[in-house]
């Protein structure tokens, strides 16, 4: 029975190895943007800011690792494939951290009902949309100023206008909004 078992965990132990020896290349969205965000958001808990800051960054992560997995597979398979990866990527990445970084506040809403109607909203998890609309949207607003520019830019334009974009976003949360 010993013999079986230590089999079975050499196996368990070696066959991702050889998976990952077998796997090709990829190449990334913008592997920059991915690690970035990822450190931003470590940093901006390190440092002690808002969640709703730390859900922001976070969902600028999830969205940069979505559109890079969705590159990895070159064959479409089904409709709307990219989207898809993007989306699962994203919800995948982003609900299970939503425990430690939920920020729930109150939305009201003076032109609905008699008296304004008052909703429980989790400002983490749209800070975490937001995010993930900023990281969707710098790439096409890079190449616009590049197109401005006469087809000229600026080393590193894509993660300067992407994180100019977040910093700007956040400072206005951290400042103004919260």
């Amino acid at each position: 029975m010993k013999k079986i078992f230590n089999k079975w965990m050499v196996w368990l132990f070696a066959m991702p190895v050889f998976i990952l020896m077998l796997a090709e290349s990829v190449y990334a969205h913008c592997p920059l943007c991915t690690i970035g965000a990822g450190a931003a958001a470590a940093g901006a808990v390190w440092l002690g800011v808002s969640k709703v800051i730390v859900a922001l960054f976070i969902g600028a992560f999830a969205m940069s690792m979505g559109m890079w997995f969705a590159r990895i597979v070159k064959k479409r398979y089904i409709p709307f494939q990219k989207t898809l990866i993007i989306v699962g990527v994203f919800v995948l990445t982003v609900l299970p951290l939503m425990p430690i970084f939920s920020a729930l506040g109150p939305l009201y809403l003076p032109f609905l009902g008699e008296y304004g109607i008052t909703y429980a909203i989790d400002y983490s998890l749209i800070s975490s949309l937001f995010g993930g609309v900023i990281v969707f949207v710098s790439p096409s607003l890079s190449r616009k100023i590049k197109e401005k520019r006469n087809g000229k830019g600026i080393p590193f334009q894509g993660l300067i206008v992407t994180f100019a974009l977040l910093i700007i976003s956040s400072l206005l949360i951290q400042f103004v909004i919260i």
